[in-house]
């Protein structure tokens, strides 16, 4: 080979050895002892194999060993359509019939404009640190480590409690069509969330990727035929031209304490929306990937949420008895709305949407709860074997016992399940806003520090234009909703006052509070003062760049390019 050759060749390994995940290359020579050992090149089933070994010790580090193999058309679809799932499409149903039409409409816009704050503030904080944990790791590190073990373990349990509750939910969608065994169903619902999971972070985002795809066809193809419908042009509704009619008469049912039911509906309806933020350790680019996926959170909320429950009020009445007399998907509003236009086999395909809702829920529980749990335990408040990545990047020790969790579905087959599941679910029913709330005083304390420290905002990659006003009212709205739900909590609307139904709706606070002074008094850890942070560890800064005076044109064609 001629020296000109050879220089090529050469240059050519070199970008590829660069080309390789950041620990990657160095799996080819590991460290033992004094020398090197080569690994022998293997086979497809070899490589399989030697994909579950530890990833090599300099590669144990948070932004190392997981895989950055998120897109960003991945983050795009997972914020557009990771958070449509049984909350807006069935739980919404509920929502409709305690509080009334105007309670959903009103409730669901006030909540959007908190989780949009909140989703701002969150994308500020990713960009400038993508790293292992998210918001559970800014929360450890802004606010107080008590703080975050809390967060951290609450937001677990709402995974471990919830993901075999979503099974169950599956199997109760799949008798829309036949009545074979649910433990048939849930057996094949694990094996291919077990199969997805062995993909890694990848799988993961190509299977959201498909299966929010699907869900924001459904939701704008039903926004499409709700309009139709409700000016009278689906031949087969004898009611002809609906208009204003239906939520006229549905208006506010229950006074004030159904407005107030709504609240804690709503906020279960736009759980996972924070998911973005765990994923951003995970993406090849957070500076394009998160700002842009945070963006369409204002199209998601407008469109997926708001128009679509418009429409919804518009169709079914708030009294219809089969919102609550039904179970599963056959309560679901959206279905009830489509059968009340009498269009054959629509209902079937609306039901299978939500069957694949559920399980891209459940899939996303499984990748978060696995890297939440991972995360504690590398901060030392979870177990050590909670650490192991293997060379995938897949936290497996996690994953083992996520799946273990989730084999509480099987309990459904006693039909002693529901008193269990009711408990579960009060365990971590309000974990949502704790986590919203968690946020948006970690980008408060953050924004605050780094004026204290003398810092520079300039360089970091992406600011909320909301600024540190947006965390504040996001932050004080969520105290106001569990205040709510409080009062909820304690006059259940048609029932009498009782411990069980109290804690059965109000039993996340106390749980969270637990976990806070249990940590606070064995770590004896104590706060820090804002001068004290650390804002240097993780921080990706970038090059500044030169303002440019734009028009109010200029910007708002930005601002919807952005979106798209």
């Amino acid at each position: 080979m001629d020296p000109i050759t050879a220089q090529e060749s050469r240059y050519s390994n070199e970008e590829k050895l660069k080309e390789k995940e950041p620990y990657q290359a160095s799996v080819e020579t590991i460290s033992e002892g004094e020398g090197n050992e080569v690994i022998p090149n293997r086979n497809l089933f070899g490589r399989f194999i030697d994909g579950f070994k530890p990833a090599p010790e300099v590669a144990q580090r948070d932004e190392v060993a997981l895989k950055k193999k998120l897109k960003t058309r991945h983050i795009q679809m997972i914020a557009l359509g990771g958070a449509i799932g049984m909350g807006v499409w069935v739980g919404s149903g509920k929502a409709l019939h305690k509080g009334g039409a105007g309670s959903v409409i009103i409730n669901y816009s006030i909540l959007g404009t908190m989780v949009f704050c909140t989703i701002y503030a969150l994308g500020e904080l990713a960009v400038a640190y993508p790293i292992h944990g998210g918001f559970t790791t800014y929360a450890t590190r802004f606010i107080d480590p008590s703080w975050g073990f809390a967060l951290g373990w609450n937001y677990l349990l709402h995974f471990l409690c919830t993901i075999p509750l979503e099974l169950t939910v599956a199997t109760v969608t799949i008798k829309f069509w036949t009545d074979v065994n649910s433990g048939i169903w849930i057996t094949i619902f694990l094996v291919l969330l077990i199969i997805i999971n062995l993909f890694g972070v990848k799988g993961y985002g190509e299977v959201e990727f498909a299966l929010s795809a699907v869900k924001v066809i459904a939701m704008v193809g039903f926004i499409i035929f709700g309009i139709i419908d409700d000016v009278g042009g689906v031949p087969s509704d004898p009611r002809g031209y609906i208009g204003t009619s239906i939520i006229s008469a549905s208006g506010f049912r229950n006074g004030f304490k159904g407005f107030c039911s709504v609240f804690a509906t709503a906020a279960f309806s736009f759980a996972s929306s924070e998911m973005v933020g765990l994923a951003a350790a995970e993406t090849k680019n957070p500076q394009i990937s998160i700002p842009r996926s945070t963006h369409q959170v204002f199209w998601r909320i407008s469109i997926f949420y708001v128009l679509a429950l418009f429409v919804v009020t518009l169709l079914v009445r708030a009294d219809d008895p089969r919102l609550t007399a039904l179970s599963g998907t056959s309560a679901s509003p959206f279905v009830i709305a489509i059968q009340n236009a009498r269009v054959k086999a629509l209902p079937s395909v609306m039901n299978a949407v939500i069957t694949i809702s559920v399980i891209s829920a459940t899939n996303a529980m499984s990748y978060a709860g696995s890297r939440v749990l991972q995360s504690l335990a590398v901060k030392g408040h979870a177990p050590k074997i909670f650490k192991y990545i293997d060379r995938q990047g897949r936290p497996l020790p996690a994953l083992c016992l996520i799946f273990l969790f989730a084999c509480l579905a099987y309990l459904n087959l006693t039909g002693k399940s529901d008193l269990i599941f009711n408990w579960l679910l009060a365990l971590s029913s309000l974990s949502t806003l704790f986590t919203w709330a968690s946020i948006c005083l970690c980008h408060i304390r953050y924004r605050m520090a780094f004026k204290k420290q003398g810092k520079s905002l300039e360089t970091i990659g992406f600011r909320s234009p909301l600024g540190i006003f947006g965390s504040a009212y996001a932050f004080v709205f969520v105290i106001v909703i569990f205040a709510a739900q409080f009062y909820v909590a304690l006059f259940p609307i048609g029932l009498k006052p009782s411990v069980s139904n109290f804690f059965q709706n109000f039993l996340t606070p106390f749980v969270i509070g637990a976990f806070f002074i249990l940590h606070k008094i064995f770590s004896k850890e104590k706060y820090r003062p804002l001068s004290e942070l650390d804002l240097d560890s993780g921080l990706r800064e970038y090059p500044v760049q030169p303002k440019e005076k734009k028009t109010l044109k200029q910007y708002a064609w930005s601002f919807a390019r952005s979106c798209c």
